[in-house]
């Protein structure tokens, strides 16, 4: 009687103490891809290769250490901001999810998302350990609208072997890159003459953001301010037809790729199927993790550079970063203080991110010995001080990429005359801004 009477105390106990510990459930919502296959049961953060791998790991440890706390992960496709406007107008919103900086203005004008001041305050968490382009990036009216997370740009990821084969090598091994929009097309001609392949791999199908961001660097790279006015853009000047003109013209010498999609062009430069790659900073720890594998295209010959200076104005390249914001709606004390402690993690663990080859947000990362021992970061380093986004009172800034990109693209490949599609951009932009 007596050890039933026992047995019966400690499953009473056991019982009270799995209902003090009741879970808490956040919803987050993010893309940087799917990879359950690989990672869905990985813990070891330290183990995972590429945006999606580190995530996906960063948040199964997470979890793993807040055994009270479960975080339900939704895969979007990227950008996602289409599901997201539908679920906030259904009042169906996540509780986390990933954004871009350059769309903060949107939401946050709106009234869609929600500050976190507190939120980072409560978990001792200060603005003053985000870097400067991280926290300006997510700062809106004096308040912080989004956990920034790192910053990125477009780079030159470049196959050594290659270079080396078209003599586009210095004597210390590193890559000749160009000084000029003439070296471009010139370095771009020697290469395909020694290698039969193309100089550029360059992303030209189904796509805007690339045109974009590159029309973004080439114009701050001769100093124009087309955003001067935040709510009117100008691309009928000199600058812009120099930067499209130039653009066009590494299809039209035959330096460059085409029709490569995004998929297409990523794999394409693993493949060794030309000399550099126009492609973002995510990729680096990808492409590093190739190189380290003996019989791959990229074996012992990787390298990254940033977009090199190719008008004599200023040093610079666009670039954005990655957030995480909270959706404006109705939650438990429990769950904002679930969000507080994932934010706080994350933060915490800017390294592991940083990884893939985005530039960290939170500044202690550039301290640690295990950063600065990261493969080509003193190569790209310099961007914490030449990347540059649009003005932070730029609204609609994705709808925006996609209008520059379509015609962009339109002139690059010939469809439109460089005028006609710059005319085009200004105006249709403008009209999306004139609207709000």
């Amino acid at each position: 009687m007596k050890t039933i009477l026992m047995t019966t105390v400690a499953i009473a106990t056991l019982g009270y103490g799995a209902s003090a510990q009741a879970q808490t459930t956040i919803e987050l919502q993010r893309f940087f891809g799917a990879c359950e296959a690989d990672y869905g049961s990985v813990t070891d953060v330290s183990a995972a290769v590429g945006e999606c791998g580190i995530i996906t790991a960063l948040v199964n440890k997470f979890e793993a250490d807040n055994p009270d706390i479960d975080v339900n992960v939704t895969t979007v496709e990227w950008p996602g901001y289409d599901q997201l406007n539908a679920q906030l107008a259904s009042g169906a919103a996540p509780d986390v999810v990933s954004m871009h900086y350059s769309a903060i203005s949107d939401y946050q004008s709106r009234g869609l998302i929600e500050p976190i001041d507190e939120v980072l305050a409560a978990q001792g968490v200060s603005p003053e350990n985000f870097t400067d382009a991280g926290r300006n990036g997510v700062t809106k009216e004096g308040q912080l609208y989004g956990l920034p997370f790192d910053n990125w740009t477009m780079l030159f990821h470049v196959n050594l072997n290659l270079m080396k084969e078209a003599g586009l090598v210095n004597a210390d091994g590193t890559p000749m890159l160009p000084t000029s929009g003439e070296e471009l097309i010139a370095q771009g001609k020697q290469f395909q003459e020694k290698t039969g392949k193309p100089y550029l791999i360059q992303i030209m199908a189904n796509e805007t953001a690339s045109y974009a961001r590159i029309l973004y660097t080439l114009l701050q790279q001769q100093n124009s301010d087309f955003f001067s006015d935040p709510t009117a853009i100008k691309l009928n000047t000199p600058e812009a037809k120099a930067a499209v003109e130039l653009m066009k013209a590494t299809k039209d010498e035959g330096i460059s790729t085409t029709g490569l999609d995004y998929a297409a062009a990523v794999s394409g430069f693993a493949n060794g199927e030309g000399g550099i790659a126009i492609n973002g900073t995510w990729l680096i720890g990808d492409y590093v993790a190739q190189s380290e594998k003996e019989g791959t295209a990229l074996s012992n010959s990787y390298t990254v550079y940033p977009v090199p200076q190719l008008f004599a104005a200023q040093d610079s390249t666009y670039a954005d970063g990655h957030s995480w914001v909270m959706p404006k709606k109705d939650r438990t004390p429990e769950q904002v203080d679930a969000i507080g402690k994932l934010f706080k993690f994350l933060s915490d663990n800017d390294f592991q991110w940083a990884r893939t080859g985005h530039l960290p947000a939170s500044k202690a990362v550039f301290d640690m010995a295990e950063f600065k021992d990261l493969p080509h970061r003193e190569n790209i380093a310099k961007i914490a001080d030449t990347g540059r986004s649009l003005p932070a009172e730029v609204q609609r800034q994705f709808p925006i990429q996609d209008i520059i990109g379509e015609e962009i693209g339109a002139a690059v490949n010939g469809d439109k005359s460089v005028d006609e599609a710059l005319a085009s951009a200004e105006s249709r932009v403008n009209e999306l801004l004139g609207d709000l």
